[in-house]
């Protein structure tokens, strides 16, 4: 089971949706935490029905300011705990015991920070069993997760005691360091590692190998975060994969004469002709789209360079022209 969180940063425009949605085709979570959906709850059950394979909750944004959401794929037994405009809690049920999950947001102003760490406190009161806290705590716990800028140590002691009173550890990661960058060049540009998992030592005896990847930033200033999780001696099965159509196919060359000619080939089973229609794309889409995925995998590769790499004027801005051209 994976568990993703993102601050998205808005979900108000059509390719911040679809950056979302290949993310999710992408990863296929189980769990997903999305936090500055920057959207009411009705807006935002709109944009969920296009993720079909899950059910959620939501908070409304207050403006155009926050919002959150939860999300689930429809097979896992998730029931909620309570939340706020600042987190969603839920206890995941599994045939062998459950555990609980929590989205975190922290507030954004410093000058609130601390009750970012009195709601930390309160949940950890509230639970006993295997706990991860995961999402955008706007903190760093130690000045080596920041480049550029200054920042008290207080603040950062602040959390680390938070942190330590709830019993909670750093679950350890792998990827780039950081995972928000402002986007500014040069002087101006600030990066840090504000977005992570937290866990107790239950969870972690349940999760021994789990692990969290800093994915690569797309249209968000924060990269996407992914914990997976193995529970001790239960490995994972392999399965079918399943047969999409996926959107980016409707008016590529060819695609439609394959759908007719597939569906012309004879025969009057429903299910047979799905069946060679399925197959036949699949081919088609190894020749014909082949160049496209490979154009894509290329223009990711140049954005992992870009996000590793110096924050040059230069830089920032072929960054924001690669992540323009994945979007289209």
């Amino acid at each position: 089971m994976n568990l993703l969180s993102l601050n998205c940063r808005g979900l108000g425009n059509p390719a911040a949706v679809s950056g979302l949605r290949n993310l999710l085709r992408k990863e296929a979570p189980a769990l997903v935490f999305l936090s500055e959906t920057k959207l009411s709850g009705e807006e935002f059950r709109r944009v969920r029905a296009s993720f079909d394979e899950y059910e959620g909750m939501e908070v409304d944004s207050v403006g155009r300011s926050g919002g959150l959401a939860f999300m689930w794929k429809k097979h896992v037994r998730c029931t909620f705990r309570s939340a706020s405009v600042h987190h969603m809690d839920f206890e995941i049920m599994e045939d062998d015991g459950s555990w609980r999950a929590t989205g975190f947001y922290g507030w954004p102003s410093v000058s609130e920070r601390h009750l970012s760490w009195e709601l930390l406190r309160l949940l950890g009161t509230q639970y006993n069993g295997p706990w991860v806290c995961i999402g955008d705590f706007n903190e760093v716990l130690f000045a080596t997760e920041m480049k550029g800028g200054v920042r008290p140590q207080r603040q950062m002691n602040n959390f680390r005691e938070a942190v330590d009173d709830c019993g909670l550890r750093d679950v350890e990661f792998e990827g780039h360091m950081f995972t928000y960058d402002n986007g500014q060049a040069d002087d101006d540009n600030r990066q840090s590692r504000i977005d992570r998992a937290l866990c107790n030592e239950a969870w972690i005896d349940l999760f021994p190998r789990a692990k969290l990847t800093h994915l690569e930033r797309e249209w968000s200033d924060h990269a996407p975060i992914l914990l997976r999780m193995v529970r001790r001696n239960r490995e994972e099965q392999p399965v079918n994969k399943i047969f999409r159509f996926e959107h980016m196919w409707v008016g590529a060359d060819g695609c439609e004469g394959v759908v007719q000619e597939a569906w012309d080939s004879g025969g009057t089973d429903l299910v047979d002709l799905l069946a060679r229609c399925a197959e036949d794309l699949h081919k088609w889409k190894g020749v014909s789209i082949g160049k496209v995925m490979r154009d894509l995998k290329k223009k990711r590769r140049r954005l992992e360079v870009l996000n590793a790499g110096g924050r040059s004027r230069r830089a920032v801005m072929e960054r924001k022209a690669v992540v323009k051209e994945i979007a289209e």
